[in-house]
């Protein structure tokens, strides 16, 4: 079997670390460009005077400092070296960046050389790490603001469908019926969990989010995701709580979870199965 040389590591490493810094553009400007478009949708349906507002998308204005809106240089922009570099401070207002910059940036690089090892280079690796970038700002994004965006996990769903489609066409049924038992468990654990409480216990994103997982990994693998999923988001939410018991009755967002346990499929799933399944037969 040929091994990838350290150039070839180095350069998906770079490429990742790149790839990680425009995720964090996704994260903070996607969720402002979405209320942006519902408060459009909103005047319109109320025939009211649309608000002129700057331009504001993914690429325009350019990268600046959240509080003093001051424009980032080139090299304070570097992936994680800029913000090291800055010791995770404004260089203008030294008023303090968020850690998550890096961390999405390094997660980037890391889940690029993940899939390498564990799928070569190949096309299939692309579709993969693809998916594994988007479970990424899906995450962060509702850890942030508890949104799933439609925008991004419908695609998501779709493009795990071509994936089967494209390598595994045997698979095909089985992500097809991955998508609908993944969207119709949550939607119905939700209804049970409201009719009986009266209160809301996951949003609708959680549900086209496991009906994408479904796609990606078949019917069979949703088990596996909901229980590691939840044991994750129960463990995370004890340690919260004991830590800062202000957060005791906030809800807790599950998509970055979900999230997590979609990763670990992706990339382990088959050696994760045959361990699931030794341990319940």
């Amino acid at each position: 079997m040929h091994h990838p040389s350290l150039i070839v590591w180095f350069v998906v490493l770079l490429m990742g670390l790149c790839i990680g810094s425009f995720l964090n553009v996704v994260i903070t400007r996607l969720p402002v460009m979405l209320m942006r478009h519902w408060r459009h949708e909103a005047r319109a349906a109320l025939e009211l005077e649309d608000e002129h507002s700057p331009r504001f998308n993914l690429a325009t204005p350019g990268s600046m400092c959240p509080r003093c809106e001051t424009p980032i240089a080139w090299h304070d922009n570097l992936p994680v070296i800029g913000w090291l570099k800055r010791r995770g401070r404004c260089a203008e207002c030294q008023s303090p960046i968020s850690i998550q910059y890096p961390l999405v940036e390094i997660a980037g690089g890391l889940l690029a050389m993940a899939v390498m090892a564990l799928h070569g280079l190949t096309f299939e690796s692309l579709f993969i790490y693809a998916a594994c970038l988007a479970l990424l700002v899906m995450a962060v994004i509702d850890f942030r603001t508890q949104l799933l965006p439609d925008v991004i996990t419908l695609p998501l769903l779709w493009a795990g469908l071509l994936f089967q489609l494209l390598f595994q066409p045997l698979m095909l049924p089985n992500a097809v019926i991955g998508a609908m038992v993944g969207y119709l468990s949550l939607w119905s654990f939700y209804w049970l969990f409201k009719l009986v409480t009266g209160k809301e216990g996951m949003g609708f994103g959680d549900f086209k989010l496991l009906a994408a997982l479904g796609a990606w990994l078949g019917w069979s693998f949703l088990p596996l995701i909901l229980i590691l999923s939840a044991g994750l988001g129960a463990i995370v939410g004890l340690i919260a709580q004991a830590c800062a018991p202000g957060l005791r009755g906030k809800p807790l967002p599950f998509g970055p979870f979900l999230a997590l346990a979609g990763w670990v499929a992706l990339l382990v799933g088959d050696e994760l199965m045959a361990l699931y399944l030794s341990l319940i037969i």
